[in-house]
């Protein structure tokens, strides 16, 4: 083989790697993989409502058990309770006007 046959080789090789970590960079950001929430009309007594990446390690998550909701931290070695006991709001609307939804606990639980 001669070397622009190696060369041409090297550069297809680049552009496929280039287009693979693309693909799952692009992926990656739009949440495809994640933490999925529920689907509508499953009558389960456990649900993620939602989910919030905030950076690569680690992702907030709402779960919602019979009627209160929980939020928890996830990272890659460890889970945390941030809050227990929350009160979910009425009809989809927001939390009260004070911030806070629910007589949960804040920073000392741990899963």
């Amino acid at each position: 083989m001669e070397w622009s046959s190696y060369l041409r080789f090297f550069l297809a090789l680049l552009v496929v790697l280039g287009l693979i970590g693309g693909f799952a960079w692009i992926a990656r950001r739009s949440g495809v993989g994640g933490v999925q929430t529920s689907k509508p009309g499953r009558s389960g007594r456990l649900e993620v409502v939602e989910a919030l990446s905030i950076d690569a390690r680690r992702r907030l998550v709402i779960v919602r058990r019979d009627d209160r909701e929980h939020l928890i931290l996830l990272g890659q070695d460890s889970e945390r309770v941030i809050e227990t006991g929350i009160t979910p709001p009425a009809n989809g609307a927001e939390g009260g006007s004070d911030g806070n939804s629910g007589g949960g606990t804040m920073g000392g639980n741990r899963a």
